[in-house]
């Protein structure tokens, strides 16, 4: 655990490190291996074969005359057997020992073998080597042995092997170090201009890298979050400023009526203060409900969606709504869509208020199913709105000259609602052309019922006052 939280308080750049470092060493180790197995064969088969000629080099002149070996060798044991087996000669660390080994050549041949811990050599690793030679009484044989060689071969290997696995390592390190660094220096750059950044200041942005790469990618991806959360930031200040505004005057206005009213308490027209007080809160009210439908919608807190008919619903809405103008439908039976029924309500009354608002004597209402897509569509015969406007005004708070003209009491946040609560239901909701007035076109994913018939005839309801 000590370790595995010291290795995640290192920086990534000593990480990748210390990787590259091991992974260097897992590589140089590696190789020492394979070099030190190498050197070690050759040394052994060398030494077979200089054991080998000092013993062929002896069966030449024991064939003469067996050698005198009492002086002895410091670096090999000799051992001379005659035909009957018995030790003819041996040198003096020999002499007392068992044979050193139980191999038993063909008489035109030698062997060798390597050895550890026998009877001859205990505690010891040895190289043996059997040589039969040719006397007249028989066949004799010479037994030679030689210490193995190390596992390291030799300090004369081992020290340069260490040499360079230390250097190689140590210099992958650095290197590895310094090029992470040099990798990673954007980052740091990036990092510092993001701590640049405050909630009062979105205006700075991460400079981009020259090379096209992962970094360049990383810091555009982070200016294209700053872009959007200044945006973000930039509209809910909007909302804000534009909200108390609207909210400033109902209050302000309620505020007068008063003052008004205080400045001669006899005098004041009550009754008459009373109804222009509620109708300033009124509007209040109608403005903190949008406000509050906004938040939610943002939020993305949505109702319970179920399966309903779109068809009843609107038909339900339209009957049940007071109608200033002359209002006539065409509804086709059977359109099932899923969705939340009070929003979906509250979108088609946004619509119906924002063509009151604007129509001159009539107000049409259609719903068709067009390639698996509810279409509902409310339009008026008023001015209609200008091509160049037609997305303005599904902003917050936007209202044309002609809307503020016909109704100065209006939030500019209806069709903003409608449009939000479309997309909330995978739709959309445009304003399309129109020979007159203006077209707005709700599209849903929908369907029909198997019973569904034709569209309903055109149906109507003269104007009557709220």
């Amino acid at each position: 655990m000590i370790r595995f939280s010291r290795w995640h308080r290192c920086s990534i750049r000593a990480r990748l490190a210390l990787l590259a470092s091991a992974v260097m060493a897992l590589l140089c180790s590696a190789l020492a291996v394979f070099i030190v197995l190498v050197a070690r064969q050759t040394a052994i088969e060398h030494r077979t074969e200089q054991l080998f000629a000092h013993a062929v080099e002896m069966g030449i002149q024991a064939r003469q005359q067996i050698p005198d070996l009492t002086e002895g060798s410091p670096v090999r044991a000799v051992q001379v057997f005659n035909p009957a087996g018995a030790m003819a000669a041996a040198t003096p660390d020999m002499a007392d020992k068992p044979p050193m080994t139980n191999l038993r050549p063909d008489p035109d041949a030698f062997a060798s073998a390597r050895t550890c811990d026998t009877r001859a050599f205990p505690g010891r690793c040895m190289i043996v080597l059997v040589y039969p030679f040719h006397r007249s009484d028989g066949v004799w044989q010479i037994d030679m042995a030689v210490p193995d060689v190390p596992w390291y071969v030799g300090p004369e290997l081992l020290i340069p092997l260490a040499a360079g696995w230390l250097l190689l390592v140590g210099a992958t390190a650095a290197g590895s170090y310094r090029i992470v660094g040099k990798t990673l220096e954007p980052v740091g750059i990036i990092t510092g201009n993001l701590a640049q950044i405050t909630a009062s200041d979105l205006g700075h942005r991460v400079l981009v890298p020259r090379y096209r790469d992962e970094l360049r990618d990383l810091a555009e991806t982070a200016n294209r979050t700053l872009d959007r959360a200044q945006s973000a930031v930039e509209q809910q200040l909007r909302f804000a400023s534009e909200a108390s505004h609207d909210l400033r005057s109902p209050l302000t206005a309620i505020r007068t009526h008063i003052e008004e009213a205080l400045m001669d308490p006899r005098q004041a027209n009550w009754p008459k203060v009373a109804n222009a007080v509620l109708e300033s809160v009124e509007r209040m009210q109608i403005l903190v409900c949008d406000l509050l439908q906004v938040a939610r919608l943002d939020a993305g807190v949505t109702g319970r969606r179920e399966r309903l008919d779109l068809t009843e619903l609107v038909r339900r809405e339209l009957d049940q709504r007071p109608a200033r103008v002359y209002l006539r439908h065409r509804l086709m039976a059977g359109v099932i869509v899923e969705g939340d029924r009070l929003d979906l309500a509250r979108l088609l009354n946004n619509l119906l208020d924002n063509a009151e608002r604007h129509a001159e004597s009539v107000i049409t209402v259609l719903l068709t199913l067009e390639d698996g897509e509810a279409v509902l569509e409310v339009s008026d015969d008023g001015e209609g709105v200008p091509p160049e406007q037609r997305e303005m005004i599904f902003e917050r708070f936007a209202r044309l000259e002609a809307s503020r003209v016909k109704d100065a009491g209006g939030t500019g946040l209806g069709l903003p609602i409608a449009r939000q609560i479309a997309h909330a239901h995978n739709g959309t909701l445009t304003l399309e052309d129109s020979p007159r007035g203006a077209r707005f076109a709700l599209h849903l994913p929908g369907c029909t019922t198997r019973n569904a018939n034709h569209p309903q005839g055109e149906k109507a309801r003269r104007s009557r006052p709220r």
